[in-house]
């Protein structure tokens, strides 16, 4: 096999995804894109196996054995190289896995500042630093495209259509939507589409949880953090210096998303959900936060003014010290 053709097949199974798919379970470290857990190579107690997700490679401290992912299926199967190669060759999943979303963010990516009505939406709602859009991964469906840009790319409908990007008459399912690509370490395992027409706001891709925390990589490591609903909050309060906030995508928490806030003993978290006239926002404000006390989790309530959420307090002429005094006035249970 050539080295073109050895790449790309590190590409299609990323080193960290291999790992996870056979229960490695590790812990971030900073904020680069690398992680810490046992070594599956070798006994032992204290974890001392690193992946750089971002460079493909691995290294143990402990044996210091280290490489790519080849390297590591050599060396966890006694394969040798041919082997390996062969065997990670019948490991390629089908277009289902996060190849072929990978594939879908980079072309709404390209297509968004090619839609002068995504941009403005994107403003109107608040969102207009260039770096904070790139860094959540923003991009714009405009419906119409995706499916032949795909069709091109080698996956045929039948694939699209199972994975939910298409309906059953072939149009795709994300059209005029913004879209925000949710990934947890690095893993992307859906896509969330915000209409910016009459459509129903909402979008998710089908028979797909909606997964973690929204751009939790970025923010676990904080003591303390801000939840909100939804990811235009998480935008407005990331431009106002408030980097520390995270979405559920919703007022309900998954049970990874539970988790994910009780993962480090002593932590703060500030919920700042919707102060909507419906009061179902304070309710979930209040539901969470006594199970998270109960879990030992500090969790006082932000009150916003009425009928406001993050994204539309700012929209009204907030400021971030004025976000700021809301934090400082948040009480506990």
């Amino acid at each position: 096999m050539i080295t073109g053709d050895l790449e790309l097949l590190k590409q299609r199974i990323p080193l960290l995804h291999y790992l996870q798919q056979r229960h490695w379970t590790a812990r971030r470290v900073g904020a680069h894109p690398e992680f810490v857990g046992l070594c599956p190579l070798h006994p032992e107690t204290h974890p001392s196996f690193y992946v750089n997700a971002r460079k493909n490679l691995f290294y143990c401290h402990g044996c210091g054995r280290g490489g790519d992912l080849i390297r590591l299926v050599e060396l966890s199967l006694g394969l040798s190289f041919r082997q390996s190669v062969a065997y990670l060759q019948q490991q390629i999943p089908a277009p289902s896995d996060p190849g072929v979303l990978e594939r879908v963010v980079s072309f709404c990516q390209l297509q968004l500042h090619r839609h002068p009505q995504a941009v403005q939406y994107l403003q109107q709602r608040g969102l207009c630093d260039p770096a904070i859009i790139e860094e959540l991964g923003v991009g714009y469906a405009p419906g119409g495209s995706l499916r032949n840009h795909l069709t091109t790319q080698g996956y045929a409908f039948d694939q699209l259509l199972a994975i939910g990007l298409i309906n059953p008459q072939g149009r795709d399912t994300f059209c005029r939507r913004v879209i925000f690509p949710l990934r947890q370490q690095g893993l992307l395992g859906n896509l969330y589409g915000r209409s910016i027409g009459s459509a129903f706001p909402h979008r998710f891709l089908p028979r797909r949880s909606k997964g973690g925390l929204f751009a939790w990589d970025s923010v676990s490591c904080c003591s303390s953090v801000i939840l909100v609903e939804g990811v235009f909050d998480l935008a407005v309060l990331w431009q106002a210096g408030f980097r520390n906030t995270t979405s559920a995508l919703g007022s309900h928490l998954t049970s990874t998303q539970f988790d994910q806030l009780c993962n480090a003993p002593g932590r703060l978290v500030y919920i700042a959900f919707d102060q909507d006239e419906s009061l179902a926002g304070q309710h979930a404000a209040q539901e969470l936060a006594a199970r998270l006390e109960s879990m030992g989790i500090a969790a006082p309530i932000v009150r916003l003014p009425a009928g406001h959420d993050p994204n539309s307090y700012y929209l009204a002429g907030a400021t971030a010290a004025d976000f700021a005094t809301c934090l400082q006035a948040a009480q506990r249970l």
